[in-house]
């Protein structure tokens, strides 16, 4: 059983990070003070922090100004290291500013349990103390165990627990989509 359906194409993924990068301008810009002024965008790796250097590009070219940009990496800090069958991929936290006092988005690609979000939220609090964390998601397919929300979001896509939500990017996988396939019930495994 390996149903695939494409909810994004390229074209949409394109429009649907304009749309963010957009969103969190207008979200972030305070009176008598640049736009960009304490921005930084943080991506979880691996889809995330490809997410978030898209981001972070269509950021500076709104705002005409440098955005920091950054990755964490998050796999000691997830709560099941423990029950996971093999040995975490681990990618590279690449912070290369101050977080202190600034304004921080992060991005994933698909929000679910929240627990990843969680876990980068405790690793970006290990290299500083940042005024605010926002967080932008391409695809939110609810079934949250924890009590986290997404400030932007490209995609509601409600979903059961037997599918699956897959963000591909170019970068990665040759392509630019999301999609969600039928895996059968996957409540036993563990959650993103």
């Amino acid at each position: 059983m390996n149903d695939e359906k494409v909810v994004l194409d390229e074209d949409d993924v394109r429009r649907t990070l304009v749309r963010i990068a957009h969103e969190i301008v207008e979200k972030t810009s305070r009176p008598g003070q640049s736009p960009a002024s304490g921005l930084a965008v943080v991506g979880i790796h691996t889809r995330g922090a490809v997410l978030a250097a898209r981001l972070c590009e269509l950021l500076e070219e709104l705002l005409d100004a440098e955005v920091p940009l950054g990755a964490i990496d998050i796999a000691f800090y997830r709560d099941d290291l423990g029950r996971r069958p093999d040995a975490p991929v681990v990618g590279e936290t690449e912070l290369g500013f101050d977080l202190d006092g600034r304004t921080i988005v992060l991005v994933d690609d698909v929000l679910y349990t929240g627990r990843t979000v969680r876990a980068a939220i405790d690793a970006l609090f290990d290299y500083g103390r940042p005024a605010r964390v926002q967080l932008a998601v391409l695809a939110d397919r609810g079934h949250r165990e924890l009590p986290i929300r997404p400030d932007y979001v490209g995609k509601n896509l409600p979903t059961s627990h037997a599918e699956r939500v897959d963000v591909h990017v170019q970068e990665l996988d040759g392509t630019d989509e999301v999609v969600i396939r039928d895996v059968g019930d996957r409540r036993q495994e563990v959650a993103r």
